[in-house]
């Protein structure tokens, strides 16, 4: 199972007639049970080329491979539920065959059991992201993508959430494309980080952590984090 991205632009005619270049040349690829991590300033492209890695956006050159028939799931920056359909409505939804043992596994996890029954104007925004990372597992991705899945949570929440996920994504091996701002994020869920610059958007630096996600220490994290501030410095 692997995804192969090699985008060799993308442009958009703006209303004056103008070309933007919003792509430069990006090329990775992710292997099964591996978490890629997308960071970049705001605007450069990252949802651009979520939107072409999704299959959403054909009007691009170069291609993307994608496993033939894989499932996929996405959490967007907004959870994007149905107001009007129940916590376990809307991932039922989304995954009409998952089984019972499944759905409730997937409760416990996100500590939802106690709103299964709820709707979304009555949780708060953790919760509700809670409700999309559970549709998104429940279909159990071949490929998952995660678009800035904790922005706008407290510290204290985000670390919770997180760990969640990780939890997740370790359950099964799925490929996940992680987009995110944060380094904390990033070091903590991901395997291979890249940088990407201003728009249009290329990789500036790929960064692989070769230790496991599960045996990173606070030690190991805060050296890794260290180093890439430093790196960060001096690509500026």
């Amino acid at each position: 199972m692997r995804l192969e991205v090699d985008i060799k632009g993308k442009t958009f005619r703006s209303a004056a007639g103008g070309i933007q270049e919003v792509l430069a040349p990006v090329k990775f690829a992710l292997q099964s049970g591996e978490v890629g991590v997308l960071i970049g300033p705001s605007g450069c492209g990252k949802s651009t080329m979520l939107r072409i890695i999704l299959g959403l956006d054909p009007e691009f050159s170069g291609g993307v491979a994608r496993p033939p028939q894989a499932r996929i799931g996405m959490v967007f920056q907004e959870p994007r539920l149905l107001p009007w359909r129940s916590v376990e409505q809307n991932v039922r939804l989304a995954a009409p065959g998952v089984a019972d043992a499944k759905l409730a596994e997937l409760f416990r996890i996100l500590e939802l059991e106690a709103h299964r029954d709820h709707f979304p104007g009555e949780l708060s925004l953790g919760l509700a992201r809670r409700v999309a990372l559970a549709r998104a597992f429940a279909v159990e991705p071949d490929l998952l993508v995660l678009d800035e899945p904790l922005a706008s949570l407290d510290d204290a929440l985000a670390s919770r959430l997180r760990d969640e996920i990780a939890t997740l994504v370790a359950s099964r091996p799925v490929m996940t494309l992680l987009v995110t701002h944060s380094l904390d994020d990033a070091i903590r869920l991901g395997d291979r980080l890249f940088f990407l610059s201003p728009r249009p958007a290329r990789i500036m630096r790929e960064v692989p952590i070769t230790i496991p996600r599960a045996e990173r220490s606070e030690a190991d994290l805060g050296r890794i984090k260290g180093e890439l501030a430093r790196l960060q410095l001096e690509s500026k």
